[in-house]
């Protein structure tokens, strides 16, 4: 192997970030940074072609020939390229050798979905599950919503610890309008990355290199952003707003009443060129979540045809809750010269929580006539259950995180070497007083002669402090077999958590290779490691509150094997992946799940697996524009210690394994584009999601005694989009939108088929406790106008 590194400047001296720089015949290739320094490898003894480019310059072309070990130093001046052209198509060449998926941050603008976040794309894709529109939240290869690790600017980011309902979350912490890349996988990632189950999502920033801004309107709130920089480009920034209200759609829900949800967050990241090699970063974010409600009734309609039965609540109370976040880091970056970079940044987060609420709530459950033909089908026919329910809340929590976290990079012939470490001091403080309480027919539930129980209680103060210090390092190895790749990824990684002492040591190792098949475009890759996953908050805390101190890491070992095949259909370009994957897991803590709450038992007491394929299909169903199906197929087991029970006829039953909350045989995910032909500012997008059904029980209970399940996820959103004005068009000098580059505007159909899905259930007694799990259904179907102008 040889290298060759240098500069790229423009006409005028500046660095061109972005930069491309390939070498013609082979798939190696590199970009610019902000400062137009490049370093590639390349092969040795061989006349080869260097081809410089840039969307906005002329191209270059410098043919060299490098001997074994030599560097090269090709430094390169661009010449603006002045062209008239059409519509064109941008797109990113992914790193196919990697675990990590490149998602076009474009497309997060263009799907239609009711959070307005890039999760929304995430749920689309193989492995990601949701049931959900109301949440950002998803789950990964049988994992639940806490084992899902997320990046912005190498800084891990958390969500709020008492959110019970997706009503209540509000905004994502990622903010689209910043978005510069957007990295995604599913499993079997690299040393570098935290110590969660399931999968990491890592977010960049943008740095931009010119002024300009854009805002959002629609019926569900808006959004508005701005960037510059300096004339030097030393200085830059990008800062946006957001707000966001659910009214509009909550209004749609079986429960009536008075709705309030207020969401709003304010993010900046700006940088800063001390000298040509140290840049100075900061990264701030400020969010104020509330959601206060006042329900009035409720009627719900549910069971079969042979047993349709109907529930009625009028409720007295409300709810309140308040989410309060500030997250600050500093980030020195210093590149000591082409081979070796070197980072040190600091960070502090800290949320304020509060969930209060007393809800009485006075039902009847009725059979209804179900007779076809019937005058009064439909009609309460008998009252089979009444019942009064109190709900109680004061529940606030305060949790600080404060970390400083070092990380660098070697890049030196075959090699690129990467190691970090980082020190975190938490403090969480929280003072929980929950209970609900259950009267059926002048009866407490479950029933005492001699006091009043409550059918749950949870009940915790606590001040918390604990250290973690966390180190990785890893190598990836590139060997070039005459045409042919060969990537080989070895890291490990290490976790120290004051609060349980234990110490935990990660290795994972991935390959990667392509083969030199003329005929077929693929590249195969394998990848295996340990993933502990520590506690934050909850996994110490059982069903009652109470700690328990001896709480240990999860952990999960992945096998993954896939492969990624590029093709023609219809004579257009697709890719088609596969991933087979194997989680082999133990000291699990077995949780059960309503809505997005998950409350643990606080035990690492089980243990399990989880395996199965994802699929995916990539590629211009329609010319010119990308769309994609994804197909998973999973199953996810456990086995709990000590959960047999007598069944009616006094036998001890020992389930072994049974299904985790999880557990979902089939996921089907679309996203597709279209647009008019002979018009093709009028443009349509859909998403289209399927989950099968979610095995679900009475919170607290013995899981294996119960086989019952959440119905099937069935959802599909569409978008009408009419692009007025793009950057090539020509408006006149009087005209107050000509400074516009982009303005959109778009119709969206949320739940198009208005189907009922299921998100819980509410269960309640009768005297003769007999249970009824009653469907708390999602959103109906509802139109949203949305308004996109950028400059």
């Amino acid at each position: 192997y040889a290298s060759i590194h240098g500069k790229v400047i423009n006409d005028k001296g500046k660095p061109v970030e972005f930069a491309n720089i390939s070498v013609f015949g082979y798939s190696a290739g590199t970009n610019t940074d902000r400062n137009g320094e490049y370093y590639l490898k390349i092969p040795a003894n061989k006349e080869l072609k260097i081809i410089f480019s840039h969307v906005e310059f002329q191209p270059v072309q410098i043919k060299i020939l490098a001997k074994s070990n030599q560097e090269l130093l090709l430094n390169q001046k661009f010449t603006i390229a002045y062209t008239n052209i059409g519509e064109v198509k941008i797109s990113d060449k992914q790193q196919r050798t990697s675990n990590l998926v490149k998602i076009n941050p474009k497309t997060v603008g263009l799907i239609p979905n009711t959070s307005g976040g890039i999760e929304a794309i995430l749920k689309t894709l193989p492995g990601v599950a949701s049931n959900n529109e109301f949440s950002t939240q998803y789950s990964v290869r049988g994992g639940n919503y806490d084992e899902n690790l997320v990046y912005v600017n190498d800084i891990e980011v958390y969500r709020p610890v008492l959110i019970r309902a997706g009503q209540q979350e509000g905004l994502s912490f990622v903010n689209s309008d910043l978005v510069s890349s957007i990295e995604f996988s599913a499993g079997g990632f690299d040393a570098k990355y935290g110590d969660k189950m399931s999968s990491v999502l890592d977010i960049k920033y943008l740095k931009p290199s010119e002024f300009g801004g854009g805002f959002s309107a629609s019926l569900l709130g808006g959004s508005i952003f701005l960037q510059s920089c300096s004339d030097n480009h030393r200085f830059t920034q990008i800062s946006g707003m957001r707000y966001k209200t659910m009214s509009y759609l909550l209004n749609s829900l079986d429960t009536k009443g008075d709705y309030k949800p207020s969401f709003s967050d304010f993010q900046t990241y700006m940088t800063y060129d001390v000298t040509d090699r140290f840049e100075l970063g900061f990264l701030g974010n400020f969010a104020n979540n509330s959601y206060f409600f006042v329900p009035s009734d409720r009627y719900t309609s549910f069971g079969t045809v042979t047993d349709a039965l109907g529930f009625r609540v009028y409720f007295d109370g409300q709810e309140k809750d308040m989410f309060t976040t500030y997250m600050g880091a500093v980030s020195g970056n210093y590149k000591v010269n082409s081979h070796f970079n070197l980072k040190l940044i600091a960070s502090a987060f800290n949320t304020t929580e509060s969930e209060t609420y007393d809800i009485q709530g006075q039902y009847y459950l009725n059979e209804l006539d179900k007779e076809i033909g019937s005058d009064n089908l439909g009609d309460s026919l008998m009252n089979i259950g009444v019942g009064t329910f109190l709900n109680h809340a004061r529940n606030y929590l305060n949790a600080k995180v404060i970390n400083i976290y070092h990380k660098g990079q070697f890049v030196k012939n075959n090699h690129n070497i990467l190691w970090g470490a980082k020190f975190q001091h938490e403090i969480i403080a929280d003072n929980f007083n929950e209970w609900n309480m259950l009267d059926s027919a002048g009866y407490t539930l479950p029933y005492s002669d001699t006091t009043v129980d409550f059918t749950h209680t949870y009940i915790s103060n606590n001040l918390i402090q604990s250290n973690r210090i966390t180190s990785y390092i890893q190598d990836n190895y590139t060997l070039d077999l005459d045409s042919s790749f060969l990537i080989l990824t070895a890291g490990i990684r290490t976790n120290y958590w004051t609060f349980s002492n234990q110490f935990l040591v990660s290795p994972r190792v991935s390959v990667s290779y392509q083969p030199n098949w003329n005929e077929h475009d693929i590249v195969f890759r394998l990848a295996t490691g340990f993933y502990y996953q520590p506690p934050f908050q909850k996994e110490f805390r059982n069903l009652q509150g109470n700690i328990n101190y001896d709480i240990k890491a999860q952990k999960s070992i992945h096998y993954v094997f896939s492969t990624d095949y590029k093709l023609k259909i219809w004579g257009r370009p697709f890719k088609y992946t596969t991933e087979l994957y194997y989680k082999q897991l133990s000291s699990l803590i077995p949780y059960d799940i309503d809505n997005v709450r998950i409350r643990y038992y606080g035990k690492n007491n089980s243990y399990g697996y989880a395996t199965g394929v994802d699929m995916k299909l990539f590629g211009e169903f329609v010319s010119g524009i990308d769309s994609w199906a994804s197909l998973s197929v999973m199953q996810t087991k456990e086995d709990i210690d000590n959960d047999s029970y007598y069944d009616v006829d006094s036998n001890l039953v020992n389930p072994g394994y049974i299904p985790r909350p999880s557990d979902q045989l089939v996921n089907f995910g679309l996203f597709f584009q279209d647009y008019l032909p002979k018009n093709p500012s009028f443009k349509m997008q859909l998403s289209l999601l399927f989950g099968s059904r979610l095995p679900a029980w009475p919170p607290g209970l013995i899981k294996a005694k119960y086989d019952f399940h959440i119905p099937e996820y069935r959802r599909v959103d569409i978008g009408f989009a009419k692009v007025i004005k793009t950057e090539n068009d020509t408006l006149s000098a009087k005209n107050p939108f000509r400074k516009f580059k982009s303005i959109i505007i778009t119709a969206e159909i949320f739940n198009l088929l208005g189907t009922k899905n299921t998100i819980s259930y509410t269960w309640i007694k009768d005297i003769r406790n007999n249970m009824y799990g009653v469907p708390n259904y999602l959103s109906n179907r509802r139109l949203n106008i949305k308004l996109t102008m950028k400059f």
